[in-house]
């Protein structure tokens, strides 16, 4: 039993009750393609100058997580802002990333689906004005990401928002690169709530001229177009997008508050998946997907339904800070030895927030290992003067 500190700043013992699901290999192809985005495990006895420079990274242990979700059946999404592109992870931590992973997913017997960012991160944003000059910052990273065998998401860029321009300059940017691109591409719309940064993005603050705007880009430039992963949060404006769509171009669920019904889908139409608390709750995900795409939909809910109130915990507002859940999970289920994320992440939390979360992870049945994650839970408690 723990005493757990709560939002009302009071203190409760807390008995864990609920049954872990284990981690197992699919038995059944999955009917949705989903990818899940991974955070980098840092390794704290090579960490100098934590907020400036490179982070150092526990290479062993963050590659060996991304086995741990190819075995399960998910695909992964690399280097994406889950692993803190721009808040700690620079573009030289994240190449080295993609090339190491690549490696790994060619020899991994299910030969996982890999999607890697390409963004503008590596370039000062002083010299990122003119469309050349983006173009060309997108095209570095793109070429590195093809080099390594991986398919390519064109990440949403802080650089684009911060010129101001309308959606002719969207439209521009965007369609030149996605005609470079060798394969079909993987667009992303990432909502201000994750990122601040990003207001206004696609030339527009109305979210529906947004869409309007890239539903004609996309339009434009379909065949080159695997699909478009939106992280927004509002269930029914992703819904009304994806009928929008020309067909063959998927849409991938970012929505970390509303992903099973999205997944599951109206009858109709439904989403795939590219979702950070994927990687969080994978073997629930994994044996969601197996059962939905058995038209086992009891299961697939009785799995998934108990996940949402713990990802949108993970996920409340500031949404920026979300990693840091995923981080601590990771660590309560034995995944990394320790709870430091790059540029000391893990204080973006309350006590009380990881308190919940470890609550909420107990009742969804995602703690595989409920000794140890007592204990580790214990040490952080302690941590915060909670005995």
């Amino acid at each position: 039993m723990l005493t757990l500190p709560t939002y009302h700043g009071t203190l409760e013992n807390y008995r864990q009750s609920g049954t872990p699901v284990m981690p197992r290999a699919p038995e059944h192809p999955f009917s949705r393609t989903a990818f899940a985005a991974a955070h980098v495990v840092s390794d704290p006895l090579a960490e100098r100058d934590p907020w400036q420079g490179r982070p150092a990274v526990d290479w062993d242990s963050t590659l060996r997580f991304r086995h741990s979700l190819w075995d399960q059946g998910l695909g992964l999404a690399e280097a994406m802002d889950t692993a803190q592109r721009g808040m700690g992870v620079d573009w030289a931590t994240a190449r080295e990333l993609i090339g190491r992973t690549m490696k790994e997913a060619r020899s991994h017997p299910l030969r996982p689906r890999v999607a890697c960012g390409a963004g503008t991160d590596h370039a000062e944003p002083a010299d990122l004005t003119t469309e050349d000059a983006l173009v060309a910052a997108y095209s570095t990273q793109m070429e590195a990401i093809e080099a390594d065998g991986g398919q390519i998401i064109i990440m949403a860029s802080r650089a684009m928002a911060a010129n101001g321009t309308g959606p002719d300059f969207y439209a521009r940017v965007y369609g030149r690169l996605i005609e470079s691109a060798a394969q079909p591409v993987i667009l992303h719309w990432l909502g201000d709530m994750f990122d601040p940064a990003l207001r206004g993005y696609w030339g527009y603050d109305d979210l529906d001229d947004a869409s309007d705007a890239v539903l004609e880009l996309i339009g434009d430039h379909a065949p080159r177009i695997d699909g478009i992963k939106i992280s927004l949060l509002e269930q029914s404006r992703e819904e009304a997008f994806r009928a929008r769509l020309p067909k063959g171009v998927r849409l991938y669920t970012g929505d970390d508050f509303n992903y099973a019904a999205l997944i599951e889908g109206d009858g109709n139409r439904y989403s795939h998946a590219l979702l950070g608390i994927f990687a969080a709750i994978a073997p629930a995900a994994a044996q969601a997907l197996e059962a939905l795409a058995r038209n086992d939909t009891s299961t697939f809910h009785k799995l998934l339904e108990p996940t949402v109130p713990l990802s949108r915990e993970i996920f409340k507002a500031p949404t920026q800070y979300y990693k840091a859940g995923i981080a601590f999970l990771a660590w309560l289920n034995g995944a990394q030895e320790h709870f430091i994320m790059p540029q000391g992440f893990q204080a973006s939390r309350e006590i009380a927030h990881y308190a919940e979360v470890f609550r909420l992870a107990d009742k969804a049945g995602m703690l595989a290992q409920p000794d140890l994650a007592e204990k580790r839970m214990g040490l952080l408690l302690e941590m915060h003067g909670i005995s």
